[in-house]
């Protein structure tokens, strides 16, 4: 008997405020560091697809209009796949120090959804499923890894999520 090919993938978005230009001393570190935490991501297992601009990453993509902002859009094969690159490696180390560089959120910046796999959200997609999660929390249409939803399904799961990184809602 064969395993059944999943219908959908995991699409994710983050966007975050930064403190400084891209350019600043501040944020040095992070900006050295793009290129090889976006190659982890490549490797990873389950990664499927990320958000890419002409310049080989996403920090000069526009999300809602705001030149402040910051965005990281993937696909991966589940909520497993992307946990476990999450917080492990050189993007838990990242993701630590995020204070450093981004202003501390006070509304929801990350969401996840289901899409149909071979699908490739847009930043619009990204930016209404970001804003239902704001209006509604947690649901099948908008959903982050704390509070997660299976494909399908508008009973939700309790995500685990290291103590300290912290997951919004």
């Amino acid at each position: 008997m064969t395993e059944a090919i999943p219908a959908y993938e995991l699409a994710q978005v983050n966007i975050s405020r930064l403190q400084a230009p891209l350019d600043s001393p501040q944020l040095k570190d992070f900006v050295d560091n793009i290129d090889s935490v976006n190659a982890d991501a490549e490797a990873a297992e389950g990664f499927v697809w990320r958000l890419l601009s002409e310049g080989g990453n996403a920090t000069d993509v526009s999300v809602f209009d705001d030149p402040w902002l910051i965005v990281n859009m993937s696909v991966w094969r589940d909520t497993r796949a992307l946990t476990a690159y999450m917080y492990q490696g050189r993007h838990r180390e990242m993701l630590t120090r995020r204070r450093e560089w981004f202003e501390q959120a006070k509304e929801a910046m990350t969401t996840l959804w289901w899409v149909p796999k071979g699908h490739r959200p847009t930043v619009a997609e990204a930016e209404a499923r970001l804003l239902h999660l704001r209006a509604h929390g947690p649901t099948p249409y908008a959903f982050t890894l704390r509070t997660s939803f299976p494909q399908g399904s508008a009973e939700p799961v309790p995500g685990e999520v290291p103590n300290g990184l912290g997951c919004p809602v």
